[in-house]
């Protein structure tokens, strides 16, 4: 009875590598759903907006918008003789050489390291994802398993009821029955709080409106495909494109040794004294600031301890996700071996419940021997259950250390 409950809670065939049917509330729906309420995923639209805009601004002529420049002179408040001078001019900022080239190739980094941190913060969040959903699946397992050994209880005690009635039996099998009764109701209510407790943990990831069906099979996710040299990462290529943005703010700080020079082109109109005729001029002018000194100096080499950091974080990381890639391989074939096991186990202990049902009803074993026996087999597939599942969730762990997304 419990083996058929679990079987319609979890269908998971032990290495199947092909496509499988995916339930209506799946792992990736759960995923899916989680990352539309991360700040990340809301923020995501905007930061691509900004560094378009980015681009487009290294793209342009100038470092900065041109600026309009007017001033008007008079001696009306002094000696009024009639003397004016009207200026209008336009200051234009300028390049400074090689700051252009660096301020492009800057933005181009940043685009690419905006992708890969999103795709990063993916990763980590199906990480969280993964451990909620074979949690809930662990919890679902352990409740249908509770439930059917309830029912198992129940008409073992009324069999007992029974048979004690007509004098088969004493009144202390009754009492023994009964108490499985009980303890299988105890062990029922402790399995749904728990259950309970794992969907909450669902659904803080995916939101209160989200709502999993209960008696969906519990789909492994398929494993990863065997290749010579694993995808790529996105926690290092997150890291890559981190130390690339800061060698390249590095290089365009190396080259902003000075505020952006100026061109001004202005126009003047002016006359001396009343009854004078208004003379016009033209000024072209060039302002070029001196040299930033340590305040250039400490931004020079804030980015470069930046890309230093990067380049560093990206070497440990590397190191360990490959412990970890080897780590999650073992775990699924530590995680094959044991299913199998419990899965003979499981296959032995039906057929003993079996034969000592039968040698019950016969009369031929005791009460107390007949409940041991249905402990160790309901332990039995107990374990053939949870060793599907921890094979399910070895093979998430599998592709979570190769940085592979739910499907």
């Amino acid at each position: 009875m419990a083996a058929a409950l679990v079987a319609a809670w979890l269908q998971f065939a032990p290495g199947a590598a092909a496509a499988q049917t995916t339930a209506a509330q799946s792992l990736k729906d759960l995923f899916e759903a989680a990352w539309a309420r991360q700040p990340e995923s809301i923020a995501l639209q905007a930061r691509r907006d900004a560094v378009q805009a980015q681009r487009r601004a290294a793209e342009a002529w100038t470092p900065e918008p041109p600026a309009l420049e007017a001033s008007h002179k008079t001696d009306r408040l002094t000696r009024n003789d009639g003397a004016r001078e009207l200026e209008v001019g336009v200051a234009v900022p300028l390049w400074l050489p090689g700051e252009r080239r660096h301020t492009s190739a800057l933005a181009d980094a940043e685009a690419a390291a905006l992708d890969s941190r999103a795709e990063a913060a993916r990763l980590r969040l199906a990480a969280s994802v993964r451990e909620a959903w074979w949690h809930w699946q662990r919890a679902g397992v352990e409740a249908e398993i509770a439930r059917a050994q309830l029912d198992s209880a129940r008409r073992l005690a009324a069999d007992v009821a029974r048979r004690a009635k007509a004098g088969e039996l004493a009144r202390a099998d009754q009492h023994q029955a009964d108490g499985a009764v009980a303890a299988a109701e105890a062990a029922v209510a402790q399995a749904e709080a728990g259950t309970t407790v794992a969907l909450q943990q669902l659904k803080s990831l995916a939101g209160g409106t989200w709502a999993p069906v209960a008696t969906a099979s519990a789909v492994a996710e398929p494993e990863p495909p065997a290749a010579a040299e694993p995808p790529p990462h996105p926690a290092l290529a997150e890291l890559r494109d981190r130390a690339t943005v800061a060698e390249r703010a590095a290089a365009l700080a190396s080259t902003q040794s000075r505020a952006n020079p100026e061109l001004t082109l202005a126009t003047t109109r002016d006359r001396g004294a009343s009854g004078e005729r208004y003379g016009q001029t033209v000024t072209l002018a060039v302002r070029i600031p001196f040299g930033a000194g340590p305040r250039h100096d400490a931004r020079v080499a804030s980015a470069r301890a930046d890309a230093a950091e990067a380049q560093a974080q990206l070497a440990l990381d590397r190191a360990r996700l490959e412990s970890e890639r080897e780590a999650a391989t073992a775990r699924v074939q530590a995680a094959r071996s044991q299913l199998a096991a419990a899965e003979r186990r499981a296959t032995l202990a039906r057929e003993t419940r079996g034969f000592f049902e039968k040698s019950f009803r016969l009369g031929e074993t005791d009460l107390p021997t007949r409940l041991r026996i249905d402990a160790e087999a309901t332990e039995a597939e107990r374990q053939a259950a949870r060793g599907r599942i921890e094979l399910a969730a070895a093979i998430s762990a599998w592709r979570q250390a190769l940085g592979l997304l739910p499907q």
